[in-house]
């Protein structure tokens, strides 16, 4: 596998069964529910625009996917900023450029769409995705994540 027989395409409702199984390799944990919302959300609601990928190998596997949100806004006037919520590799496909290829198109595609910025969250805990963001030219924003446990 090389990057260039990965090819990235736009995320389709019948992509959920590769996307619940990559999530499922990386966590070593079945979250069918949380995505089976998310594509809900995707392809039936007229407030988002399509903005998720998946990377597939030349005979079609999907082996990475890219999910976020741009939220149409009021009147149906575009917002300036996207999020990017979640973020998959097939552990075999790690450390190949997959990542790197998903977030370049990803962040291609919202900028086309008029996006000036995206927002992601990563638990602080989480050293490699950290990194992984960091590799990809993301920095800590000006705002502080506060909570309190009750």
């Amino acid at each position: 596998m090389n990057e260039s027989t990965i090819k990235i395409r736009l995320m389709q409702a019948d992509d959920y069964d590769a996307v619940v199984g990559i999530d499922e390799k990386v966590l070593k944990a079945s979250r069918p529910e949380y995505y089976g919302t998310k594509f809900e959300k995707l392809f039936k609601s007229k407030d988002y625009l399509p903005t998720s990928l998946v990377a597939e190998e030349e005979d079609g596997t999907v082996v990475g996917f890219v999910m976020g949100v741009l939220y149409m806004g009021e009147y149906g006037i575009y917002q300036e900023e996207a999020t990017l919520d979640t973020i998959g590799v097939d552990p075999d496909y790690q450390r190949k450029g997959v990542g790197k290829q998903l977030i370049n198109e990803f962040l291609d595609h919202l900028k086309r769409l008029g996006v000036q910025k995206i927002n992601t969250l990563v638990d602080w805990n989480d050293s490699k995705l950290i990194h992984f963001f960091s590799a990809n030219q993301f920095s800590p924003s000006k705002s502080i994540n506060l909570e309190r446990s009750l």
